[in-house]
């Protein structure tokens, strides 16, 4: 019989089975999304390696990008915004059901300060690369974590290793650990 192991947001961590422990981790999900929103940097990673870290923008004063771990559900080559007349949001990866996403921007030159009205913000090239890695992996095989610390750090199995003997500050398996 395998037991589930749950992290602190009651998401399964990993398994037991027997009397041996099976992790899940954020690197095993393919892609991994990491949105800092306190840097306005967003870090891809592809199977546990940083492949791009690129400028974003997120929410403005009033309208908040909700932090979390959420795998999208949706994605749209060329979509508008119904609430905000028509704008234009290219590329779009739709993470919440309330409509936040992942979409380029022709206004690049606001990328790395908190404009947008909760969306994440990219330049249009950017936008076009990550949309086409996810249609290729696909939404199942990818992640995206928000946070508003430092700097966004996935946590591999390599980081783990090198960390075991250190104390943990959270309660969560440090294999999902996503920053210090």
């Amino acid at each position: 019989t395998a037991t589930p192991i749950y992290d602190s947001n009651n998401t399964v961590a990993g398994m037991v089975l027997g009397s041996t422990i099976f992790f899940a981790t954020v690197a095993s999900a393919g892609i991994v999304v990491s949105i800092d929103k306190s840097a306005q940097r967003m870090t891809v990673t592809v199977d546990g390696v940083q492949k791009y870290v690129w400028p974003v923008s997120t929410g403005a004063r009033g309208y908040t990008t909700p932090s979390g771990t959420y795998q999208p559900f949706r994605m749209e080559e060329d979509h508008h915004s119904d609430e905000w007349d028509d704008a234009p949001m290219p590329h779009s990866i739709f993470f919440t059901q309330k409509g936040h996403a992942i979409h380029g921007s022709l206004a690049t030159r606001n990328l790395g300060r908190p404009v947008s009205h909760g969306c994440v913000r990219l330049s249009p090239a950017n936008a076009t690369t990550l949309y086409n890695l996810v249609e290729k992996r696909g939404i199942y095989s990818t992640r995206i974590i928000i946070q508003d610390r430092g700097s966004a750090k996935v946590a591999t199995n390599a980081s783990v290793v090198k960390k075991k003997n250190k104390k943990s500050k959270t309660k969560m398996s440090p294999l999902w650990k996503l920053y210090e």
